[in-house]
C-alpha cells in the first residue's frame, strides 16, 4: 500500500480528498501547513506527496524546495495541487521541483493518473 502525504491548509479540500485517496487503498498522512508538511515527509517517508501551493507558515513552493534539497527526501515524488492556475505556475512547479501539477477543483481521474505515473504498481490504481 503506497503512502501518500497530503499538505492541504483547507480542512474541507483535506477530507474529502483523503477519502477518497483511502477508498482506493492509499495510506493518507495530513499536513495542514508548508513547515509540517517538511517534517512529516522527513519522519514519515511517505511514497508521493501531494502539495497544496497556497499554504500558511511556509509556502508550497518553499516547503517543495526545502524536501528535494534534503538528502533524505529528495526522492519523494510531488505532485504540486494549485487553485490558481495562472500561466507559468506549471514551469515554477517543476522550478521548484515538483514532478507533475495539478489544478484545483481536483478530478479524481486526472490525479490518479498522475499519481500512477509516479508510482506505478500503487495500490488502488
Amino acid at each position: 500500500m503506497a503512502k501518500i502525504l497530503l499538505v492541504e491548509d483547507n480542512e474541507m479540500n483535506r477530507d474529502m480528498l483523503s477519502r477518497r485517496l483511502i477508498r482506493r487503498g492509499f495510506e493518507v498522512e495530513m499536513a495542514v501547513d508548508g513547515g509540517e508538511g517538511v517534517e512529516k515527509a522527513q519522519s514519515g517517508k511517505p511514497d508521493l506527496i501531494l502539495m497544496d501551493m497556497s499554504l500558511p507558515v511556509l509556502d508550497g513552493w518553499e516547503a517543495t524546495r526545502r524536501i528535494k534539497a534534503n538528502e533524505a527526501t529528495k526522492g519523494i515524488p510531488i505532485i504540486a495541487l494549485t487553485a490558481h492556475a495562472m500561466s507559468g505556475d506549471r514551469e515554477k512547479a517543476i522550478e521548484a521541483g515538483c514532478n507533475d501539477y495539478d489544478t484545483k477543483p481536483i478530478e479524481l481521474t486526472r490525479l490518479l493518473e498522475k499519481i500512477g505515473a509516479l508510482l506505478p504498481g500503487a495500490g488502488g490504481l
